[in-house]
């Protein structure tokens, strides 16, 4: 069973940064890709950025600039690192992963952004 374990989340204030990491159970060359999802309070679910096995990266047009997804592949772990937080940012976030249509959710972390 594939497990995806996220930490790195906390509070800040707006304009700081804070870098998430998602611990993957095997090897992440396994997956297609690996993406990170958010829900804020009363929102749906979003895809914020995604890597696939090609190292090829996407993220939504609100966090371009702001936002940058990694991998380190000798530990198996996706970064998200995140830069200039704006209150609009704070949700819960997830470490997602997929191999064909199978797929893999983490527990999620809170990211709060204070103004």
């Amino acid at each position: 069973q594939v497990q995806l374990v996220e930490s790195g989340g906390g509070l800040v204030q707006a304009g700081g940064s804070l870098r998430l990491s998602c611990a993957a159970s095997e090897n992440i060359f396994n997956f297609n890709a690996m993406a990170w999802y958010r829900q804020g309070p009363g929102k749906e679910r979003e895809l914020v950025a995604r890597i696939n096995v090609g190292g090829v990266t996407t993220y939504v047009d609100s966090v371009k600039g702001r936002f940058t997804i990694s991998r380190e592949n000798a530990v198996n772990t996706v970064y998200l690192q995140m830069n200039r937080l704006g209150p609009e940012d704070t949700a819960l976030f997830f470490c997602h992963a997929n191999i064909l249509s199978s797929q893999f959710w983490g527990q999620g972390t809170p990211v709060t952004v204070s103004s």
